[in-house]
């Protein structure tokens, strides 16, 4: 189960179930079912962590408080591997999709790197398909961004901003660099951000997670209208030398996808009270709050939203202008996007809270 540091009859967390999310930020292959972690590894004949779901949580969990982003992604390893079938990738993303609407999201944005299962004798082509077809299937309004593993050589990255090309119009709504952050900016893949922004296909970068502050601005630079974690800004914020940079982020209007959670687990921050994303926040800049990977961090998006509440010192009010922000930055059409502001407006006037 998720959350497991939250009762799971805790009434803040019950009610923020109902909360309408705007999901913007979620690694298929870190958010598989545990049950189907299971399966998909053992009808593809490889070794399993434990043999029970409670047994794969604990495993995962281990990586998690690792403390380093690179040992949080060594959890990938074992998802990818178990996900290179066209059935199990279809699979993946519609139990995704499912589960993010069971937790109350209007609205999902999925992203992955469909090249991953290439040596696995999956083609990227058929790797997008299959993701599209699970997705369609779930019923919500959804889209799939394609990711660039940003360590590999920029040639790969390339192939991968033409995969999303050949998607766009067709369930591929972005494209994103993840992957080790430090030492791969975002400057070494310019040909493929410029390929990218070029065609009209919008960005989303992994920036300022496990790299310094000023990467945001060259994501910024590099044409990116969202910004996946971000957190290192926060460094700046307290530094006179630094407020141009900061005023740059701020007036190109980027949203940060902030997942604090994920954040602690890789030692970007130490505690969801602790958490930049209050800083940020009180500095003016446009967030929303993300799970990342909920398999491999163990969280759901109401638990993240009542972790805020409780710790960060977040009143409801702020997540739901955190989630019309969110829904005003997607990447999907505005019909969506305007049934998730209804949606959040609609639970704010419910609930009579301040300034709805």
């Amino acid at each position: 189960m998720p959350d497991t540091d939250l009762h799971p009859e805790d009434p803040l967390l019950a009610r923020l179930r109902s909360l309408p999310k705007v999901v913007l930020h979620d690694h298929l292959d870190g958010s598989l079912r545990p049950q189907t972690l299971l399966e998909l590894l053992d009808a593809r004949g490889l070794p399993a962590p434990a043999p029970h779901a409670a047994g794969v949580e604990a495993w995962m969990d281990a990586r998690a408080h690792a403390g380093t982003l690179e040992a949080y992604l060594e959890g990938f390893g074992l998802t990818v591997a178990a996900m290179a079938e066209p059935s199990a990738l279809a699979r993946v993303a519609l139990e995704a999709a499912q589960d993010a609407q069971a937790d109350g999201a209007v609205l999902a944005e999925f992203r992955i790197a469909p090249l991953l299962f290439e040596p696995l004798g999956i083609g990227p082509d058929a790797a997008v398909e299959a993701l599209l077809d699970g997705l369609a299937r779930s019923g919500l309004r959804c889209g799939l961004i394609v990711c660039a593993m940003r360590h590999l050589p920029p040639r790969e990255t390339l192939r991968a901003a033409e995969l999303a090309l050949r998607w766009a119009g067709r369930g591929v709504i972005g494209f994103d660099l993840a992957g080790a952050e430090a030492g791969h900016p975002p400057a070494v893949h310019a040909q493929a951000l410029a390929r990218v922004r070029g065609a009209g296909l919008p960005i989303t970068l992994h920036a300022g997670e496990a790299d310094a502050g000023p990467r945001v601005l060259e994501a910024v630079r590099h044409g990116a209208r969202r910004i996946g974690h971000g957190v290192r800004l926060a460094d700046l914020l307290a530094d006179p030398a630094q407020q141009a940079l900061v005023d740059e982020v701020r007036a190109a209007g980027v949203h940060f996808e902030v997942c604090p959670t994920s954040n602690v687990h890789t030692g970007a921050a130490a505690s969801v009270a602790q958490h930049p994303i209050r800083a940020l926040w009180d500095a003016g800049l446009a967030l929303s709050v993300q799970t990342d990977n909920r398999l491999i961090s163990g969280v759901s998006a109401s638990g993240e939203a009542c972790r805020l509440v409780r710790e960060a010192g977040f009143a409801e009010a702020d997540l739901v202008r955190m989630g019309l922000d969110a829904a005003d930055q997607s990447f999907l059409g505005e019909d969506a996007r305007q049934a998730a502001r209804l949606a959040l407006r609609a639970w704010a006037h419910g609930r009579a809270l301040p300034g709805f």
